[in-house]
Protein backbone atom coordinates (compact mmCIF):
# COMPACT_ATOMS: atom_id res chain seq x y z
CA UNK A 1 0.00 0.00 0.00
CA UNK A 2 2.84 2.37 0.80
CA UNK A 3 4.16 1.87 -2.75
CA UNK A 4 0.74 2.65 -4.21
CA UNK A 5 0.52 5.79 -2.05
CA UNK A 6 3.87 6.97 -3.47
CA UNK A 7 2.61 6.28 -6.99
CA UNK A 8 -0.54 8.32 -6.33
CA UNK A 9 1.46 11.23 -4.92
CA UNK A 10 3.76 11.26 -7.96
CA UNK A 11 0.83 11.08 -10.39
CA UNK A 12 -0.83 14.04 -8.69
CA UNK A 13 2.41 16.06 -8.77
CA UNK A 14 2.77 15.33 -12.50
CA UNK A 15 -0.81 16.48 -13.09
CA UNK A 16 -0.28 19.68 -11.06
CA UNK A 17 2.81 20.51 -13.13
CA UNK A 18 1.01 19.77 -16.40
CA UNK A 19 -1.90 21.95 -15.24
CA UNK A 20 0.56 24.77 -14.49
CA UNK A 21 2.07 24.43 -17.95
CA UNK A 22 -1.37 24.47 -19.58
CA UNK A 23 -3.41 27.50 -20.67
CA UNK A 24 -5.79 27.23 -17.69
CA UNK A 25 -4.06 26.22 -14.44
CA UNK A 26 -7.11 26.68 -12.24
CA UNK A 27 -9.54 24.64 -14.33
CA UNK A 28 -7.07 21.86 -15.09
CA UNK A 29 -6.27 21.59 -11.37
CA UNK A 30 -9.97 21.44 -10.50
CA UNK A 31 -10.39 18.48 -12.84
CA UNK A 32 -7.58 16.34 -11.34
CA UNK A 33 -9.82 14.14 -9.10
CA UNK A 34 -12.27 13.59 -11.96
CA UNK A 35 -9.66 12.80 -14.60
CA UNK A 36 -7.95 10.37 -12.24
CA UNK A 37 -11.22 8.73 -11.18
CA UNK A 38 -13.66 9.19 -14.09
CA UNK A 39 -17.27 8.09 -13.86
CA UNK A 40 -17.71 4.34 -14.28
CA UNK A 41 -14.13 3.51 -13.30
CA UNK A 42 -13.60 0.59 -10.96
CA UNK A 43 -12.59 1.97 -7.55
CA UNK A 44 -9.13 0.61 -6.63
CA UNK A 45 -8.77 1.49 -2.95
CA UNK A 46 -11.77 3.03 -1.19
CA UNK A 47 -15.45 2.25 -0.68
CA UNK A 48 -16.68 4.41 -3.55
CA UNK A 49 -15.54 6.77 -6.26
CA UNK A 50 -16.58 9.82 -4.21
CA UNK A 51 -14.27 8.84 -1.35
CA UNK A 52 -11.47 8.29 -3.85
CA UNK A 53 -12.01 11.73 -5.37
CA UNK A 54 -12.13 13.36 -1.92
CA UNK A 55 -8.75 11.89 -0.99
CA UNK A 56 -7.24 12.82 -4.35
CA UNK A 57 -8.49 16.36 -3.77
CA UNK A 58 -6.74 16.43 -0.37
CA UNK A 59 -3.50 15.14 -1.89
CA UNK A 60 -3.75 17.83 -4.56
CA UNK A 61 -4.22 20.52 -1.90
CA UNK A 62 -1.01 19.33 -0.22
CA UNK A 63 0.67 19.24 -3.63
CA UNK A 64 -0.32 22.88 -4.07
CA UNK A 65 1.36 23.66 -0.75
CA UNK A 66 -1.60 24.01 1.63
CA UNK A 67 -2.46 22.27 4.92
CA UNK A 68 -5.37 19.82 4.79
CA UNK A 69 -6.23 20.58 8.41
CA UNK A 70 -7.48 24.03 7.41
CA UNK A 71 -9.43 22.87 4.37
CA UNK A 72 -13.04 23.93 3.92
CA UNK A 73 -14.40 21.15 1.74
CA UNK A 74 -16.67 23.62 -0.04
CA UNK A 75 -13.59 25.37 -1.51
CA UNK A 76 -12.74 24.05 -4.99
CA UNK A 77 -9.30 23.07 -6.22
CA UNK A 78 -9.52 25.92 -8.71
CA UNK A 79 -9.60 28.34 -5.77
CA UNK A 80 -6.59 26.63 -4.19
CA UNK A 81 -4.72 26.87 -7.50
CA UNK A 82 -5.51 30.59 -7.64
CA UNK A 83 -4.31 31.06 -4.05
CA UNK A 84 -1.10 29.16 -4.84
CA UNK A 85 -0.42 31.56 -7.73
CA UNK A 86 -1.00 34.53 -5.40
CA UNK A 87 1.12 33.16 -2.53
CA UNK A 88 4.09 35.32 -1.54
CA UNK A 89 5.49 33.35 1.42
CA UNK A 90 5.86 29.67 2.30
CA UNK A 91 4.98 28.15 5.67
CA UNK A 92 7.39 26.65 8.18
CA UNK A 93 4.95 23.77 8.79
CA UNK A 94 6.15 21.21 6.26
CA UNK A 95 3.78 18.30 6.89
CA UNK A 96 0.04 17.88 6.79
CA UNK A 97 -2.31 14.99 7.65
CA UNK A 98 -5.03 13.90 5.24
CA UNK A 99 -7.77 12.89 7.68
CA UNK A 100 -9.87 11.47 4.87
CA UNK A 101 -7.04 9.02 4.14
CA UNK A 102 -6.13 8.37 7.80
CA UNK A 103 -7.42 5.00 8.98
CA UNK A 104 -7.78 6.13 12.60
CA UNK A 105 -5.82 3.06 13.71
CA UNK A 106 -6.53 1.24 16.98
CA UNK A 107 -4.79 2.58 20.08
CA UNK A 108 -1.09 1.79 20.30
CA UNK A 109 -0.90 -0.77 23.13
CA UNK A 110 0.26 -4.19 24.33
CA UNK A 111 -2.61 -6.68 24.24
CA UNK A 112 -3.18 -10.23 25.54
CA UNK A 113 -4.95 -12.31 22.89
CA UNK A 114 -7.16 -15.40 23.26
CA UNK A 115 -4.05 -17.54 22.70
CA UNK A 116 -3.12 -17.03 26.38
CA UNK A 117 -2.93 -20.47 28.05
CA UNK A 118 -2.75 -19.26 31.64
CA UNK A 119 0.44 -21.26 32.12
CA UNK A 120 1.84 -22.02 35.57
CA UNK A 121 5.25 -20.46 34.94
CA UNK A 122 3.75 -16.98 34.41
CA UNK A 123 6.77 -15.76 32.37
CA UNK A 124 4.92 -12.58 31.36
CA UNK A 125 4.42 -11.40 34.95
CA UNK A 126 8.06 -12.17 35.74
CA UNK A 127 9.26 -10.26 32.68
CA UNK A 128 7.25 -7.12 33.45
CA UNK A 129 9.25 -4.77 35.69
CA UNK A 130 6.39 -2.31 36.09
CA UNK A 131 3.76 -4.56 37.66
CA UNK A 132 1.44 -4.05 34.69
CA UNK A 133 0.43 -7.73 34.33
CA UNK A 134 -1.86 -9.59 36.70
CA UNK A 135 -3.71 -12.91 36.48
CA UNK A 136 -7.50 -12.73 36.33
CA UNK A 137 -9.56 -15.91 36.08
CA UNK A 138 -6.43 -17.84 35.19
CA UNK A 139 -5.36 -15.54 32.32
CA UNK A 140 -2.99 -12.62 31.95
CA UNK A 141 -4.43 -9.09 31.92
CA UNK A 142 -2.45 -5.89 31.22
CA UNK A 143 -3.09 -2.64 33.10
CA UNK A 144 -2.64 -0.01 30.35
CA UNK A 145 -2.00 2.72 32.94
CA UNK A 146 1.13 0.89 34.14
CA UNK A 147 2.31 -0.57 30.82
CA UNK A 148 5.43 1.11 29.36
CA UNK A 149 5.17 -0.78 26.05
CA UNK A 150 8.65 -2.22 26.56
CA UNK A 151 7.53 -5.52 24.96
CA UNK A 152 9.36 -7.66 27.53
CA UNK A 153 6.17 -9.65 28.06
CA UNK A 154 5.74 -10.04 24.29
CA UNK A 155 9.20 -11.59 24.07
CA UNK A 156 8.67 -13.75 27.18
CA UNK A 157 5.39 -15.44 26.22
CA UNK A 158 6.08 -18.95 24.88
CA UNK A 159 2.74 -19.02 23.02
CA UNK A 160 3.13 -15.63 21.27
CA UNK A 161 -0.15 -14.78 22.97
CA UNK A 162 0.84 -11.18 23.76
CA UNK A 163 1.08 -8.76 20.86
CA UNK A 164 1.78 -5.10 20.30
CA UNK A 165 -0.98 -3.29 18.46
CA UNK A 166 0.99 -0.82 16.36
CA UNK A 167 0.13 2.56 14.92
CA UNK A 168 2.76 2.88 12.16
CA UNK A 169 3.07 6.68 12.16
CA UNK A 170 3.33 6.85 15.97
CA UNK A 171 5.81 3.97 16.15
CA UNK A 172 8.02 5.54 13.50
CA UNK A 173 8.33 8.93 15.21
CA UNK A 174 11.42 9.05 17.47
CA UNK A 175 10.13 12.02 19.50
CA UNK A 176 6.40 11.33 19.93
CA UNK A 177 5.33 14.21 17.70
CA UNK A 178 2.40 12.46 16.02
CA UNK A 179 -0.60 11.20 18.00
CA UNK A 180 -4.34 10.82 17.64
CA UNK A 181 -6.28 13.99 18.42
CA UNK A 182 -9.78 14.22 19.91
CA UNK A 183 -11.28 13.10 16.60
CA UNK A 184 -9.30 9.83 16.66
CA UNK A 185 -7.15 10.76 13.67
CA UNK A 186 -3.43 11.49 13.48
CA UNK A 187 -2.27 14.99 14.36
CA UNK A 188 1.23 16.49 14.34
CA UNK A 189 2.62 18.50 17.25
CA UNK A 190 4.91 20.90 15.41
CA UNK A 191 6.58 22.00 18.65
CA UNK A 192 7.93 18.45 18.97
CA UNK A 193 8.33 17.54 15.29
CA UNK A 194 11.92 17.33 14.01
CA UNK A 195 10.80 16.96 10.38
CA UNK A 196 12.47 13.57 10.01
CA UNK A 197 9.67 12.54 7.62
CA UNK A 198 9.44 8.99 8.94
CA UNK A 199 5.69 9.23 9.39
CA UNK A 200 5.27 10.00 5.68
CA UNK A 201 6.95 6.69 4.82
CA UNK A 202 5.46 4.63 7.66
CA UNK A 203 1.76 5.32 7.07
CA UNK A 204 0.43 2.52 4.82
CA UNK A 205 -2.42 4.79 3.71
CA UNK A 206 -0.17 7.70 2.71
CA UNK A 207 -2.10 9.97 5.07
CA UNK A 208 0.90 12.10 6.12
CA UNK A 209 2.01 14.34 3.30
CA UNK A 210 4.68 16.94 2.62
CA UNK A 211 3.42 20.39 1.62
CA UNK A 212 5.00 20.90 -1.77
CA UNK A 213 6.63 24.10 -3.02
CA UNK A 214 6.51 22.98 -6.66
CA UNK A 215 4.07 25.72 -7.74
CA UNK A 216 6.26 28.41 -6.15
CA UNK A 217 9.31 27.05 -8.00
CA UNK A 218 7.44 26.91 -11.32
CA UNK A 219 6.28 30.50 -10.78
CA UNK A 220 9.90 31.60 -10.27
CA UNK A 221 10.98 29.84 -13.48
CA UNK A 222 8.07 31.34 -15.41
CA UNK A 223 8.91 34.83 -14.11
CA UNK A 224 12.20 34.72 -16.05
CA UNK A 225 14.21 35.19 -12.87
CA UNK A 226 17.52 33.33 -12.76
CA UNK A 227 16.69 30.12 -10.91
CA UNK A 228 19.53 27.96 -9.59
CA UNK A 229 19.18 24.31 -8.56
CA UNK A 230 21.45 23.08 -5.77
CA UNK A 231 21.51 19.27 -5.76
CA UNK A 232 22.26 17.23 -2.62
CA UNK A 233 25.12 14.68 -2.81
CA UNK A 234 22.74 11.72 -2.42
CA UNK A 235 21.03 12.54 -5.72
CA UNK A 236 23.78 10.67 -7.60
CA UNK A 237 22.10 7.36 -6.84
CA UNK A 238 18.50 8.37 -7.47
CA UNK A 239 18.04 8.89 -11.21
CA UNK A 240 19.23 6.91 -14.24
CA UNK A 241 22.21 8.25 -16.10
CA UNK A 242 25.21 10.22 -14.82
CA UNK A 243 25.07 13.34 -12.67
CA UNK A 244 26.30 15.24 -15.73
CA UNK A 245 23.30 14.04 -17.74
CA UNK A 246 21.17 14.94 -14.72
CA UNK A 247 22.49 18.49 -14.88
CA UNK A 248 21.44 18.70 -18.53
CA UNK A 249 17.98 17.39 -17.59
CA UNK A 250 17.58 19.99 -14.83
CA UNK A 251 18.60 22.74 -17.27
CA UNK A 252 16.03 21.47 -19.78
CA UNK A 253 13.42 21.54 -17.02
CA UNK A 254 13.83 25.32 -16.82
CA UNK A 255 16.64 26.01 -14.34
CA UNK A 256 19.44 28.39 -15.31
CA UNK A 257 22.29 26.56 -13.62
CA UNK A 258 23.01 23.62 -11.32
CA UNK A 259 25.41 23.52 -8.36
CA UNK A 260 26.49 20.40 -6.51
CA UNK A 261 25.93 20.81 -2.77
CA UNK A 262 28.93 18.50 -2.52
CA UNK A 263 30.87 21.69 -3.28
CA UNK A 264 29.67 22.97 0.09
CA UNK A 265 30.40 19.56 1.64
CA UNK A 266 34.07 20.03 0.81
CA UNK A 267 33.98 23.29 2.80
CA UNK A 268 32.10 21.59 5.65
CA UNK A 269 34.62 18.72 5.86
CA UNK A 270 37.66 21.00 5.89
CA UNK A 271 36.12 23.44 8.36
CA UNK A 272 34.95 20.64 10.66
CA UNK A 273 38.42 19.06 10.54
CA UNK A 274 40.00 22.31 11.72
CA UNK A 275 37.38 22.68 14.43
CA UNK A 276 37.95 19.10 15.60
CA UNK A 277 41.70 19.68 15.98
CA UNK A 278 41.06 22.89 17.95
CA UNK A 279 38.57 21.20 20.29
CA UNK A 280 40.86 18.24 20.97
CA UNK A 281 43.77 20.62 21.69
CA UNK A 282 41.53 22.33 24.28
CA UNK A 283 40.93 19.01 26.01
CA UNK A 284 37.42 18.23 24.78
CA UNK A 285 36.50 14.53 24.82
CA UNK A 286 34.39 14.41 21.68
CA UNK A 287 32.55 16.41 19.02
CA UNK A 288 29.47 15.51 16.99
CA UNK A 289 28.83 16.41 13.36
CA UNK A 290 26.28 19.11 12.50
CA UNK A 291 25.30 18.59 8.86
CA UNK A 292 22.07 16.59 9.37
CA UNK A 293 19.01 18.86 9.46
CA UNK A 294 16.91 16.32 11.38
CA UNK A 295 19.60 16.00 14.06
CA UNK A 296 19.85 19.78 14.33
CA UNK A 297 16.08 19.97 14.89
CA UNK A 298 16.41 17.27 17.57
CA UNK A 299 19.09 19.29 19.36
CA UNK A 300 16.98 22.44 19.28
CA UNK A 301 13.74 20.84 20.50
CA UNK A 302 14.68 17.78 22.56
CA UNK A 303 18.42 17.41 23.18
CA UNK A 304 19.76 20.82 24.21
CA UNK A 305 22.20 19.20 26.66
CA UNK A 306 24.37 17.92 23.82
CA UNK A 307 24.72 21.34 22.20
CA UNK A 308 28.19 22.05 23.75
CA UNK A 309 29.53 18.97 21.97
CA UNK A 310 28.05 19.75 18.54
CA UNK A 311 30.26 21.18 15.81
CA UNK A 312 29.70 24.86 15.01
CA UNK A 313 30.48 24.18 11.34
CA UNK A 314 27.64 24.95 8.93
CA UNK A 315 25.98 22.44 6.64
CA UNK A 316 26.97 21.80 3.00
CA UNK A 317 23.71 23.46 1.92
CA UNK A 318 24.57 26.57 3.94
CA UNK A 319 27.95 27.01 2.25
CA UNK A 320 26.65 26.22 -1.24
CA UNK A 321 23.74 28.67 -0.98
CA UNK A 322 26.13 31.30 0.35
CA UNK A 323 28.39 30.81 -2.68
CA UNK A 324 25.46 31.08 -5.10
CA UNK A 325 24.10 34.25 -3.52
CA UNK A 326 27.56 35.86 -3.57
CA UNK A 327 27.94 35.10 -7.27
CA UNK A 328 24.28 35.77 -8.19
CA UNK A 329 22.68 38.00 -5.50
CA UNK A 330 19.31 38.22 -7.28
CA UNK A 331 18.98 34.56 -8.18
CA UNK A 332 16.26 32.28 -6.80
CA UNK A 333 17.87 29.29 -5.10
CA UNK A 334 16.18 25.88 -5.03
CA UNK A 335 17.64 23.05 -2.97
CA UNK A 336 16.90 19.59 -4.41
CA UNK A 337 16.55 17.43 -1.33
CA UNK A 338 16.16 13.81 -0.16
CA UNK A 339 14.18 14.66 2.97
CA UNK A 340 11.62 16.91 4.61
CA UNK A 341 14.07 18.05 7.33
CA UNK A 342 15.92 20.21 4.83
CA UNK A 343 12.72 22.21 4.35
CA UNK A 344 13.01 23.22 8.02
CA UNK A 345 16.69 24.14 7.61
CA UNK A 346 15.98 26.12 4.46
CA UNK A 347 13.20 28.10 6.14
CA UNK A 348 15.82 29.38 8.60
CA UNK A 349 18.34 30.26 5.87
CA UNK A 350 17.77 33.49 3.92
CA UNK A 351 20.00 32.23 1.10
CA UNK A 352 17.68 29.29 0.28
CA UNK A 353 14.40 30.30 -1.32
CA UNK A 354 12.70 26.96 -2.01
CA UNK A 355 13.09 23.21 -1.61
CA UNK A 356 12.19 20.59 -4.18
CA UNK A 357 12.50 16.94 -3.20
CA UNK A 358 13.58 14.07 -5.46
CA UNK A 359 9.97 12.92 -5.95
CA UNK A 360 9.02 16.39 -7.20
CA UNK A 361 12.03 16.63 -9.51
CA UNK A 362 11.13 13.23 -10.94
CA UNK A 363 7.55 14.42 -11.49
CA UNK A 364 8.88 17.51 -13.30
CA UNK A 365 10.90 15.30 -15.65
CA UNK A 366 7.83 13.15 -16.38
CA UNK A 367 5.60 16.18 -17.00
CA UNK A 368 8.16 17.67 -19.40
CA UNK A 369 8.97 14.29 -21.00
CA UNK A 370 12.67 14.55 -20.21
CA UNK A 371 14.61 11.28 -20.58
CA UNK A 372 17.88 11.68 -18.67
CA UNK A 373 19.75 8.80 -20.30
CA UNK A 374 19.18 10.23 -23.78
CA UNK A 375 20.87 13.56 -22.98
CA UNK A 376 24.41 14.85 -23.46
CA UNK A 377 26.53 15.48 -20.38
CA UNK A 378 27.06 18.98 -18.97
CA UNK A 379 30.01 19.46 -16.62
CA UNK A 380 29.85 21.40 -13.37
CA UNK A 381 31.84 24.60 -13.01
CA UNK A 382 33.44 23.22 -9.83
CA UNK A 383 34.11 19.48 -9.51
CA UNK A 384 33.52 18.21 -5.97
CA UNK A 385 35.69 15.65 -4.20
CA UNK A 386 35.00 11.94 -3.87
CA UNK A 387 34.54 12.31 -0.10
CA UNK A 388 32.11 15.22 -0.43
CA UNK A 389 30.00 13.30 -2.95
CA UNK A 390 29.80 10.49 -0.38
CA UNK A 391 28.36 12.77 2.34
CA UNK A 392 24.89 11.29 1.89
CA UNK A 393 25.90 7.78 3.02
CA UNK A 394 26.19 6.77 6.68
CA UNK A 395 29.83 7.13 7.70
CA UNK A 396 30.54 9.44 4.78
CA UNK A 397 30.73 12.64 6.81
CA UNK A 398 33.24 11.42 9.38
CA UNK A 399 35.29 9.77 6.63
CA UNK A 400 35.39 13.10 4.79
CA UNK A 401 36.62 14.88 7.91
CA UNK A 402 39.25 12.15 8.46
CA UNK A 403 40.42 12.44 4.86
CA UNK A 404 40.81 16.21 5.36
CA UNK A 405 43.38 15.63 8.11
CA UNK A 406 47.01 14.70 7.54
CA UNK A 407 46.80 12.58 10.69
CA UNK A 408 43.68 10.56 9.89
CA UNK A 409 44.24 8.31 12.92
CA UNK A 410 43.50 11.28 15.21
CA UNK A 411 39.78 10.62 14.66
CA UNK A 412 38.15 7.68 16.44
CA UNK A 413 34.62 7.65 14.99
CA UNK A 414 31.27 6.57 16.42
CA UNK A 415 28.35 6.50 13.97
CA UNK A 416 24.66 6.94 14.84
CA UNK A 417 22.91 5.29 11.90
CA UNK A 418 19.37 6.64 12.22
CA UNK A 419 17.60 8.50 15.02
CA UNK A 420 15.26 6.40 17.13
CA UNK A 421 14.41 6.18 20.81
CA UNK A 422 17.48 4.03 21.53
CA UNK A 423 19.97 6.23 19.68
CA UNK A 424 18.51 9.37 21.28
CA UNK A 425 19.01 7.76 24.73
CA UNK A 426 22.58 6.99 23.69
CA UNK A 427 23.22 10.61 22.72
CA UNK A 428 21.71 11.77 26.03
CA UNK A 429 24.13 9.44 27.83
CA UNK A 430 27.07 10.93 25.91
CA UNK A 431 25.95 14.44 26.83
CA UNK A 432 25.46 13.59 30.51
CA UNK A 433 28.76 11.74 30.95
CA UNK A 434 30.77 14.07 28.75
CA UNK A 435 32.29 11.20 26.80
CA UNK A 436 31.16 8.58 24.29
CA UNK A 437 31.57 4.82 24.08
CA UNK A 438 34.83 2.98 23.30
CA UNK A 439 36.95 6.11 23.59
CA UNK A 440 35.58 7.64 20.39
CA UNK A 441 36.10 11.34 19.88
CA UNK A 442 33.90 12.12 16.86
CA UNK A 443 30.24 11.17 16.59
CA UNK A 444 28.54 11.25 13.21
CA UNK A 445 24.75 11.51 13.51
CA UNK A 446 22.48 10.62 10.60
CA UNK A 447 18.75 11.01 11.12
CA UNK A 448 17.91 8.44 8.44
CA UNK A 449 19.17 4.85 8.40
CA UNK A 450 21.74 4.55 5.64
CA UNK A 451 22.18 8.32 5.58
CA UNK A 452 20.58 10.75 3.15
CA UNK A 453 20.17 7.97 0.59
CA UNK A 454 17.56 6.64 3.03
CA UNK A 455 15.68 9.95 3.23
CA UNK A 456 11.88 9.98 3.09
CA UNK A 457 11.77 11.56 -0.40
CA UNK A 458 14.32 9.30 -2.08
CA UNK A 459 13.08 7.31 -5.07
CA UNK A 460 15.61 4.51 -5.39
CA UNK A 461 16.40 1.62 -3.02
CA UNK A 462 19.59 2.03 -1.04
CA UNK A 463 21.47 -0.90 -2.57
CA UNK A 464 21.01 0.37 -6.12
CA UNK A 465 21.64 3.96 -5.07
CA UNK A 466 24.96 3.06 -3.43
CA UNK A 467 26.06 1.11 -6.50
CA UNK A 468 25.37 4.10 -8.77
CA UNK A 469 27.11 6.42 -6.32
CA UNK A 470 30.21 4.22 -6.18
CA UNK A 471 30.58 4.54 -9.97
CA UNK A 472 30.70 8.32 -9.57
CA UNK A 473 33.13 8.15 -6.64
CA UNK A 474 35.59 6.04 -8.65
CA UNK A 475 35.91 8.90 -11.13
CA UNK A 476 36.16 11.70 -8.54
CA UNK A 477 39.20 13.37 -7.01
CA UNK A 478 40.25 13.14 -3.36
CA UNK A 479 39.54 15.96 -0.93
CA UNK A 480 42.29 18.50 -0.18
CA UNK A 481 43.97 18.02 3.19
CA UNK A 482 44.27 20.89 5.66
Amino acid sequence: MAGQAIHLKKEILVRIIKAFLSDDFEEQTRLIPYSMRPKGMEVPYRCCIYKERAIIKDRTIAGLGFPIEEDDETVSLATYAKKAMERKEISDKNLTVLQAACKGCATNRIYVTDLCQGCVARPCTTACKFGAISIVNGRSVIDDSKCKKCKMCVNACPYNAIVKISVPCEDSCPVGAIKKDETGFASIDYDKCINCGRCTVACPFGAVHERSQIVDILKAIKSKKKVIAMIAPSIAGQFPGTIYQLKTAILQAGFDDVYEVAQGADITANTEAKEFVERMEKGKNFMTTSCCAGYNQLIKKHLTEIKPYVSDTKTPLYYTAELVKKELPNAVTVFVSPCVAKRAESFENKNVDFVMNYEELGALFVAKKIQITELEETKYTVESSKQARNFGVTGGVVESVKASLRDEEAIRPFVINGLNKDSIRQLKKFATSGCCDDGCNMVEVMCCEGGCIGGNATINNQKTAKKQLETLLNDSKDIDKI
